[in-house]
């Protein structure tokens, strides 16, 4: 009788073997999901061409996130260099973009920003550079991507600064994924390079932000 029971339990294991194996062959359904940290609140910024740029725009986007300003002479420089790479590798992407923020609207017009973005050859499309009210940008770094401690928020804003070396990385959802990436460690920005392809790989249902849903995730 025990036979039977063991030889029925090591049937019914291998028949749903089988069937899991039929169902997710093909698909990346088995891979461990990289985690849903936090996603994109609604916002308004003008970008190098003086056009208006929202959450909107990320819809059906795998976007990496940073905040820099056209001055800096210290991180910078080294960000833009990590960020160039993703930028060279995923460029032909259609569902690819780079959302960059300044940190000193006061000084980063649209002009500077456009001079900046002409400075670095990039496709203004696919890199897009914003500006915008300070208490904006800042809210957004803190409120939605995770790239600063929200307890800054405690200062006047005009005696503010964020200076990050962290990106973040939102997919077609509208979700921020994965935590923050170290632009200044290589082995982070080969994490980043895996999951943008991993992001462009997953489908878009629909977009998390409340702006579409009216029920955040």
């Amino acid at each position: 009788m025990k036979k039977r029971i063991l030889g029925y339990l090591l049937f019914f294991i291998v028949l749903t073997a089988a069937f899991l194996y039929f169902v997710f062959r093909g698909t990346d359904n088995w891979k461990t999901k990289i985690p849903v940290v936090s996603y994109v609140k609604p916002f308004s910024f003008v970008n190098q061409d003086g056009a208006r740029v929202t959450e909107r725009d990320l819809q059906g986007k795998v976007a990496v996130v940073e905040y820099f300003f056209t001055t800096c002479k210290g991180i910078c420089p080294r960000m833009s260099g990590s960020l160039k790479k993703v930028y060279n590798e995923f460029k032909s992407e259609p569902d690819f973009m780079i959302l960059a923020h300044t940190v000193e609207p006061e000084t980063d017009s649209v002009a500077r920003l456009k001079f900046y973005a002409d400075s670095m050859h990039i496709d203004t499309k696919k890199w897009v550079l914003v500006t915008g009210r300070k208490d904006s940008l800042y809210n957004s770094a803190r409120s939605s991507y995770l790239l600063d401690d929200p307890k800054n928020n405690l200062e006047k804003i005009q005696d503010q600064f964020i200076h990050t070396q962290f990106f973040a990385l939102v997919d077609k959802k509208g979700q921020v994924r994965g935590g923050v990436y170290d632009a200044l460690k290589e082995e982070e920005m080969k994490k980043l390079s895996k999951d943008i392809k991993d992001l462009l790989k997953e489908t878009s249902n629909g977009f998390a932000n409340s702006v579409f849903t009216n029920n955040p995730q």
